[in-house]
């Protein structure tokens, strides 16, 4: 009898190893189609409709254009009666490549060329040598470039992660936010966004 007792539990044990196992299991099932389901480019930002946050950028040292310094932004630059494009990007961010070239053609089009639409970037935690290496090989789009070394600007504008880019109404207010790399329909769609802005 004593043999019996001491079997059973040894037959029930591979379960209770077994079940905490399946649970984690169907957590990171559930977790995992959260994550990949849905348009990650539309992560809701508490800031939508809200003042762009008043922040302190630097300009990116020795980035010139027409032979003069590339200016740094900040929040009075963003509230001057146009729409402004920021796009947060790093040299050492990989989608950031895969973007870049619609960047430039929204850079190049008629809206931004005309002044009606301006197209700023933040350059976030990068070295500056490595930044202008990236715009150098890649083109300069921008019209202004504000350095955020430590990532404290980043934090106060709510970004999740390079590449990001917002665009700021003419009174200052972020209009709408794109995370992720832009792709040529997300670019061409925020680029028509912003243009309605100021008509």
């Amino acid at each position: 009898m004593s043999e019996t007792s001491a079997e059973a539990p040894a037959r029930r044990s591979p379960w209770l190893f077994a079940i905490p196992l399946i649970l984690f299991g169907a957590l990171a099932l559930v977790f995992l189609a959260g994550l990949f389901s849905g348009d990650a480019s539309k992560v809701p930002s508490a800031l939508i409709g809200k003042p762009a946050p008043a922040v302190t950028l630097t300009e990116l040292e020795g980035l010139q254009r027409d032979g003069k310094q590339v200016p740094a932004f900040g929040m009075a630059d963003l509230a001057k009666g146009k729409a402004t494009i920021v796009n947060v990007f790093a040299s050492w961010c990989a989608p950031c490549r895969v973007e870049h070239p619609f960047l430039v053609a929204m850079g190049e089009s008629p809206t931004v060329k005309q002044g009606k639409v301006v197209l700023v970037g933040m350059n976030y935690k990068d070295e500056a040598e490595n930044a202008r290496r990236f715009l150098g090989a890649l083109g300069n789009p921008y019209s202004a470039v504000g350095v955020d070394r430590p990532g404290r600007a980043a934090i106060e504008w709510g970004v999740y992660g390079v590449p990001e880019t917002f665009l700021i109404g003419p009174d200052g207010r972020i209009v709408d936010k794109h995370v992720g790399a832009l792709t040529g329909e997300s670019a061409a769609k925020m680029l028509a966004k912003a243009a309605a802005l100021v008509k």
